[in-house]
C-alpha cells in the first residue's frame, strides 16, 4: 500500500542514497568511539566528552535514518560487510595524536555533507518532503560542528578573514 503518496521509482533513488548515508554514519560512529576509547594528552577531558557527545548524536541519526528508509517502504542496510563496502566515509586505526583524530573527522564532515547533499538531490526529485527536513537539520548541524572542530584545530595566532570588511 502507498501510504506516502509518492512515487514509488522516484522514491528507490532516495533509499539507496540513504543507505550509503546510514552506511558513512555507521562507520563515522565506530572511528567516534575508538577515538573516545584511545585519545591521549593534554586534551584528554575535553575531546573523551566531546568524542562521547558526538557518538552518541551519531547513534541517534543511524536509527532515523534506517526509520527513515522503513517509512519509505524499503529495508535499511544492516550488516557492517555492507556498511564497508557502501560508506565514503573510511575505517582508520584509532591511535592517532588529538589533532590527526579532529583532521580526521572533519575529512569526514566532508564525506557526510557531500553524501547528505547528494540524499537531498534525489528527495527533491521525488517530492520527500520528511527527508529533506530530516537531511537539512541535519547538514546545518554538521557544518556547525565541524565549524567548531576547526576553530579546536586551529592555532590561537590564525586570524578571521576579514577580508569583506569595508573599513569605515
Amino acid at each position: 500500500m502507498n501510504y506516502l503518496n509518492m512515487n514509488e521509482k522516484k522514491l528507490l533513488p532516495v533509499v539507496l542514497e540513504l543507505n550509503i548515508l546510514l552506511a558513512d554514519y555507521n562507520l563515522y560512529y565506530q572511528k567516534l568511539r575508538g577515538f573516545h576509547w584511545n585519545i591521549l594528552g593534554k586534551n584528554f577531558f575535553d575531546l573523551h566528552h566531546k568524542f562521547e557527545e558526538l557518538y552518541n548524536d551519531a547513534k541517534i541519526k543511524i536509527d532515523e535514518i534506517a526509520e527513515r528508509i522503513l517509512t519509505l517502504q524499503h529495508h535499511p542496510i544492516s550488516q557492517f560487510k555492507e556498511y564497508i563496502k557502501m560508506a565514503t566515509v573510511e575505517e582508520t586505526i584509532p591511535l592517532m595524536k588529538d589533532t590527526e583524530m579532529v583532521k580526521e573527522l572533519l575529512e569526514d564532515h566532508k564525506k557526510l555533507l557531500t553524501q547528505m547533499k547528494v540524499v537531498l538531490t534525489h528527495a527533491n526529485e521525488a517530492g520527500d518532503e520528511g527527508t529533506i527536513d530530516i537531511i537539512g537539520a541535519y547538514i546545518r548541524e554538521l557544518e556547525k560542528l565541524s565549524w567548531m572542530l576547526n576553530a579546536w584545530y586551529k592555532n590561537t595566532a590564525d586570524q578571521l578573514d576579514t577580508s569583506l570588511i569595508k573599513e569605515s
